[in-house]
């Protein structure tokens, strides 16, 4: 939880915030790689792709 803060203390001070939109779509991509796998949800997520 410390990085989380500092990073989001590092984005104010240094005036990145074009860095959010990256993060969450790296963030939410990443969930549903793991969600995929093995799960009943995986025929799904496959179908979008």
């Amino acid at each position: 939880m410390n990085f989380i803060l500092e990073f989001w203390k590092f984005l104010k001070v240094r005036k990145k915030f074009w860095l959010v939109p990256i993060l969450l779509f790296l963030f939410l991509f990443g969930g549903l790689i793991v969600l995929s796998q093995g799960s009943a949800v995986a025929p799904f997520i496959y179908a979008i792709f």
